[in-house]
């Protein structure tokens, strides 16, 4: 998409500064076209025109979520904040990072969701392909990743303890994809998501082969209790 302003000055760098300040733009991220080179005027009375400068520069998927991000947080109050943008192979993170920010994430990241969420939407609207947006706010996301990897890996010991299927409560597509990526290496367990959005969840089953081996292993741990609370109590002291 290509953004555009032309201006008129006395001289071209004026033009050029004023283009540059209305896009808010660097110079090196643009392009300038000259369409009329300034003129004095004759004898200082007769002729003479204004530079007139084109000022225009490709706005990219990453430029258009950072400016509407901006815009939302503006509007919400939030003030001095920063925000980097570093893009990936099939979008952009955007960390946030300022003062007094933390209730942008909300409950659970509910907040956080929705800004991004948004923000994604308004980039797909205007961009073709499809644009990535992953918005993080003071390192929020690597502390809830953790905290569902650990979440993940001890649902899946009570799968593979009671034989049973165990569902997570309703996530969002950025959670749920944690939590198949933390189990897709246990050959113990499987996961899949049911659920229509916002209810959708990932449920986690044990694979046929350990199901099977199941009872056996129960039993083994109830015989072996058993012994063990047998060896016991020679040793235990008789009560009078």
């Amino acid at each position: 998409m290509i953004k555009e302003a032309i201006k008129e000055a006395e001289t071209i760098e004026e033009a050029k500064a004023l283009a540059l300040a209305e896009l808010g733009v660097n110079e090196d991220k643009a392009q300038f076209e000259v369409l009329v080179q300034p003129e004095k005027k004759k004898f200082g009375l007769f002729g003479g025109s204004l530079a007139k400068v084109r000022v225009f520069y490709e706005e990219t998927p990453t430029d258009i979520a950072k400016a509407y991000l901006a815009d939302v947080l503006t509007k919400l109050g939030v003030t001095n904040v920063v925000i980097e943008a570093t893009e990936t192979e099939d979008g952009a993170e955007f960390d946030v990072n300022g003062d007094d920010i933390g209730f942008i994430i909300g409950h659970r990241g509910e907040t956080l969701d929705a800004l991004q969420y948004l923000t994604g939407l308004v980039v797909n609207h205007i961009h073709e392909e499809y644009f990535r947006v992953i918005i993080n706010i003071g390192n929020y996301r690597e502390k809830r990743e953790k905290t569902l990897e650990v979440l993940g890996r001890k649902l899946a010991f009570r799968a593979c303890k009671t034989g049973e299927k165990v569902s997570l409560e309703p996530m969002n597509p950025y959670e749920r994809r944690i939590i198949h990526s933390a189990l897709q290496s246990d050959s113990a367990v499987s996961t899949h998501s049911e659920g229509e959005e916002p209810h959708r969840k990932v449920v986690i089953t044990l694979n046929r082969e350990f199901a099977s081996e199941l009872p056996r292993r129960n039993n083994y741990r109830r015989r072996n209790s058993n012994y063990s609370r047998d060896r016991k109590r020679p040793y235990q002291e008789k009560k009078d």
